[in-house]
């Protein structure tokens, strides 16, 4: 079954624009919809039947014109397509373009997105878990680009180093603290987020095989700050 055509897009757009009191025309300069209202800017929307980086070097291009530039693409359908639209709306806040969708079954076009100037809002809680993940990790034992999974925190490397503590034998939370200096040592443990520790008494916990594997992975971390988190 073939898939949308671009020009099935602009009757919707041109309807939407129209009752808006724009007047439209198509194929104006290059640009695939012009709507003029009065002495204002014009508007430019650029169609295309998927969101593209073709189709944000068009609407940046346009932006040399007017500041008044929408990118239309059919409505997306199933969830992870609408994930990825949100990802896109993202993008074009922050690149000061418009993002409008059409509903072909019966013509909706929904704005996303107005264009406008992009004005971040910082996260105060962000700022401060990066900044503590960079104070608590000791060294610099990734490479940039890896893979998520392949990435050594702050958080590893104490679980690494209550790894390397109980690889003389099974210990006590508390003497696992104070041999490696990680005050959160019964927590992780407990925790066992990587598989590496069970439980064998009470308060008391063991190496698994995974945990004695991710150590020879991973190595026992340089001494340092500790308690940092994953």
């Amino acid at each position: 079954m073939a898939g949308p055509r671009e020009t099935e897009l602009y009757p919707p757009v041109k309807a939407f624009l129209e009752g808006q009191g724009y007047v439209v025309k198509a194929e104006v300069g290059g640009a695939d919809v012009v709507a003029c209202r009065g002495d204002e800017d014009p508007v430019i929307v650029e169609l295309k039947t998927g969101f593209s980086l073709a189709l944000v070097h068009q609407g940046i291009a346009r932006q040399t014109v007017t500041d008044w530039v929408y990118l239309a693409v059919p409505r997306p359908a199933g969830a992870g397509a609408r994930k990825g639209m949100q990802a896109n709306v993202a993008l074009c806040r922050r690149l000061g373009l418009g993002l409008l969708t059409v509903r072909l079954q019966d013509g909706h076009v929904e704005p996303l997105v107005d264009p406008g100037p992009y004005a971040p809002r910082k996260s105060a809680v962000r700022r401060g878990r990066l900044l503590r993940e960079f104070a608590r990790r000791e060294g610099d034992p990734n490479t940039g680009g890896a893979h998520r999974a392949k990435i050594v925190t702050a958080y590893r490397q104490d679980a690494l180093r209550c790894a390397a503590q109980l690889s003389a034998g099974p210990a006590r939370g508390a003497e696992v603290a104070a041999a490696t200096g990680v005050t959160r040592a019964t927590r992780i443990m407990a925790d066992d987020h990587y598989g590496w520790f069970e439980r064998v008494a009470r308060g008391v916990y063991a190496l698994t095989p995974a945990g004695a594997a991710g150590l020879a992975q991973w190595g026992v971390p340089p001494a340092g700050s500790t308690d940092g988190t994953d």
